[in-house]
């Protein structure tokens, strides 16, 4: 258990080679899928062991590996009770987008499957990483791998769409970069835990925290610099938007309780109004705007942005309620939402347009998907019993009963947000699910496949099991939670 975290982090990459091995040969078949689909799986696998052997109620990080690199810089993995779950949740989910492209991807494929496994590995990195240079690094980089599966696999307008997702998001990461030079030049040291521990000036940890918002502010996406999310979307294939909404959204608010709370606290107290202000907005507001959608895609991208909204107010609120109601909102809006893109993949694949004016009475084709894309739209909404109801509520019980002022209201328009989710997502049921249908190109559209049935196995399991045991997941959070709030309360003096 040792390098647990270096396996499960570089056993991707392993798997990119050996498929490389066989990029121009004429004859691999499906192989470069299976060789793709065994290494994700060896990796979920390996990220089990390592929760298997997680210490719930330990302080602190665990399965620390720590060497030299260069300068002042370690190569340092670690997991904590908030990182362990996203760790777990990416590996999860990138089995089910190597079924989801079995049939998908026809050009180029060994590229695409390498540029996943890449991705796979710079993903998980981000959550293992416990020094800042290797985080920047592994938080970078996986720009690259998405932008060519946005812009060399996605849909007619993919140029467009992966220059936006590339450009916004590195704009706000060059601001990091300059603010995490400038900490290692103060503190004398990349260490992430020891610099949680480093009392930076009031003044300075202003700048810093405007820097680092800037970086996790895109990446959430939170309103206004949320524009780029919906395009991505559309044109990326459907496991890219897989990958997108389940763990890349995921990066900023991961940074935000990484960095901004601990190494930041005066600041995140003193900007947690404007976060609470913003948060509102996003939450009605891209609500108002998904309902007015005509294409499916879209449509979830913006829920999407509503659902970070919950995330961002949960984090900022600082109590224990609110911030474990983000860590599992997070978790759960990978698995809902993820299966939502599957969802639309599986209709897409069929007839090729994500149109909702084109479709119409598809229970009556196909009543197991209708079953299906019922249950994670209602695990979108929020509906006790689901995982979606979990996070949703405690984000708003724990941040009404937070300290900050305007705390109250923040939460009676948020709460608004979760009419607004059932008014659009429900709308997008009736009109594609229910009636009949008039449309003579749906008389011979097929149900579920064996292999789409696999995908959304697990995926159903994850939502329901989730929603009825959620302490499944604070187990995990609570003592990391719980160390993160007192850290922050004890010196912000709140």
């Amino acid at each position: 258990m040792t390098h647990i975290l270096s396996l499960t982090t570089f056993a991707p990459v392993l798997g990119a080679l050996l498929i490389l091995a066989l990029r121009g040969r004429s004859d691999t078949g499906k192989a470069p899928l299976w060789i793709a689909l065994a290494t994700t799986l060896i990796t979920f696998g390996l990220s089990i062991l390592m929760l298997a052997g997680f210490d719930a109620h330990g302080a602190g990080f665990q399965f620390v590996e720590d060497a030299p690199w260069f300068a002042k810089v370690h190569y340092a993995m670690g997991v904590d009770g908030i990182s362990a779950p996203f760790v777990v949740l990416t590996t999860f989910l990138m089995p089910l987008c190597i079924l989801a492209s079995w049939t998908a991807i026809e050009k180029r494929l060994t590229e695409y499957l390498i540029a996943f496994l890449i991705l796979e590995t710079l993903m998980i990195g981000v959550f293992t990483s416990l020094d800042i240079v290797l985080f920047y690094a592994f938080f970078e980089f996986g720009l690259i791998p998405m932008f060519l599966i946005i812009g060399v696999w996605g849909g007619k307008n993919r140029v467009y769409a992966a220059y936006k997702f590339f450009l916004y998001t590195l704009l706000g990461s060059v601001l990091m970069l300059a603010a995490i030079l400038a900490m290692i030049s103060i503190a004398g040291t990349s260490s992430i835990p020891a610099l949680m521990h480093y009392s930076f000036a009031p003044g300075v940890q202003t700048v810093f925290w405007l820097a680092f918002f800037a970086s996790f502010a895109v990446k959430m996406p939170m309103w206004p610099v949320h524009t780029w999310l919906p395009d991505a979307h559309v044109e990326a294939p459907t496991a890219g938007s897989v990958i997108l909404a389940g763990v890349l959204l995921k990066m900023g608010g991961y940074g935000f309780l990484r960095f901004s709370l601990p190494m930041f606290p005066l600041a995140s107290t003193m900007f947690t109004p404007l976060i609470f202000a913003l948060s509102a907005i996003a939450i009605v507001y891209t609500s108002l705007v998904a309902f007015r959608q005509t294409d499916m895609k879209k449509l979830i991208a913006y829920s999407s942005v509503a659902h970070m909204g919950f995330v961002t107010m949960g984090i900022f609120s600082g109590t224990p309620q609110g911030v474990q109601g983000a860590v599992f909102q997070m978790v759960s809006h990978g698995v809902i939402s993820g299966a939502l893109f599957l969802c639309v993949g599986v209709i897409y694949d069929r007839m090729h347009t994500r149109e909702i004016a084109f479709y119409g009475g598809l229970a009556e084709k196909m009543p197991w998907y209708a079953a299906v894309f019922l249950l994670f739209t209602m695990g979108n909404v929020g509906l006790p019993g689901t995982s979606g109801f979990v996070g949703e509520i405690l984000t708003l019980t724990g941040t009404y009963g937070a300290p900050t002022p305007g705390a109250t209201w923040t939460v009676l328009v948020a709460a608004t947000g979760v009419i607004l989710s059932a008014v659009y997502a429900l709308t997008l049921y009736r009109r594609t699910m229910f009636g009949e249908v008039t449309n003579p190109k749906l008389a011979n559209i097929l149900d579920l496949s064996v292999r789409e049935v696999v995908i959304f196995t697990p995926l159903i399991f994850g939502t329901l099991v989730l929603g009825v045991f959620p302490n499944l997941v604070f187990s995990l959070t609570e003592t990391s939670v719980a160390d993160l709030i007192a850290g922050w309360r004890t010196v912000a003096g709140g």
